[in-house]
């Protein structure tokens, strides 16, 4: 439906030449049982009083398309900076008892003790190989020093805020999608204490337009830190999954996530064993590069599934360094992805 909405908008053309898709205009589309919502950004504040008609005009056209209950078309203009009322981080604000967007189903934190286990990749896959089987996802960066998921989901533009006080998420491969990443300088540092840091996150939980999902995937960064530590006591969390590879030096570190979700009260929904092990495409060698059934036999010692033993693949980092995860696509790996989505619906964790 969002080709057929994308080709409905690319026939209101502008002054000066283009159309509001060819000079790319429209931001944060999204689609929700008929609902389609996005914001048109104008060039300028001039122009944006003069395109209410155009505003207006679209949204009576894509309510004409089938399977359209609703649009709700926002009209807002381009900012080179910021909008002077909405400031990234800063001290959280107070509040009365731990939080979930409304609309969000389930909050479901991705975690690992160590960097490096391939943490973030499992997250954009799994939460594209749940879009596409059938759930409605959102993916949320909290990696703050080091937010990835722009990269790996292929989205670059920086999100909108019509009002200066609500963020308006972009959508990619069917998944609704945050990150600090797309509200900062990529090229420059996130040099932020603990309390920025809190607030930052407490922002993206709760001034994000998250709208109607069935699970908000939280990619964690490594380690037992300040993002952990507000996201297990500032929201109302569902669970966990921590993931590791079989290595001992990764387990050793995993089982401290473990111990740090246990302590906060957080369940653990289960464990996923990453780079499990190395198949040659070329001989059809098999090689336990990092080792081999440590992280199952960690899951079976607590009593918690293990969800997935994903291999180490060339296409994964391929797939993820283009902007579109192999989840995407077709192939041993989207399929291992696929399956490890339809195992935790069947389980009743999405």
């Amino acid at each position: 439906m969002e080709d057929l909405i994308r080709k409905e908008l690319a026939k209101f053309e502008l002054p000066g030449g283009g159309d509001l898709i060819s000079r790319d205009l429209i931001r944060a589309l999204s689609i929700e049982d008929g609902l389609v919502r996005y914001v048109i950004e104008a060039p300028s504040a001039d122009m944006a009083r003069q395109m209410e008609p155009l505003r207006a005009a679209t949204e009576r056209a894509v309510a004409a398309l089938p399977g359209v209950r609703e649009v709700r078309a926002v009209l807002t203009a381009h900012e080179a900076k910021a909008p002077p009322s909405l400031k990234v981080g800063g001290h959280p604000k107070p509040q009365a008892g731990p939080m979930k967007p409304a609309g969000v189903q389930r909050i479901i934190a991705i975690g690992s003790g160590k960097g490096g286990v391939g943490k973030s990749t499992v997250s954009s896959n799994l939460a594209v190989a749940l879009a596409r089987a059938g759930k409605r996802v959102g993916l949320l960066d909290a990696d703050i020093y080091g937010p990835s998921q722009p990269r790996m989901m292929g989205v670059s533009q920086r999100p909108a805020s019509p009002d200066g006080k609500t963020i308006e998420p972009l959508r990619a491969h069917g998944v609704t999608l945050m990150s600090i990443g797309l509200m900062v300088d990529p090229a420059k540092a996130v040099v932020w204490r603990g309390p920025m840091l809190m607030g930052a996150l407490q922002q993206m939980l709760g001034q994000v337009n998250w709208g109607e999902l069935d699970v908000l995937l939280v990619d964690l960064p490594p380690g037992t830190g300040d993002v952990q530590l507000t996201l297990c006591q500032k929201s109302e969390l569902s669970g966990a999954i921590v993931v590791s590879t079989p290595q001992d030096v990764a387990l050793i570190d995993a089982r401290k996530a473990i111990d740090m979700f246990n302590t906060l009260k957080t369940p653990i929904l289960g464990m996923i064993e990453n780079m499990s092990l190395f198949h040659c495409p070329n001989c059809g060698f098999e090689a336990h590069i990092f080792g081999h059934g440590g992280v199952a036999s960690e899951a079976e010692g607590l009593g918690v599934p293990l969800l997935a033993q994903l291999p180490i693949d060339l296409d994964t980092r391929l797939a993820g360094d283009a902007g579109t995860p192999v989840a995407v696509g077709e192939g041993a790996m989207s399929e291992a992805y696929a399956q490890l989505a339809q195992g935790m619906i069947r389980g009743g964790l999405v």
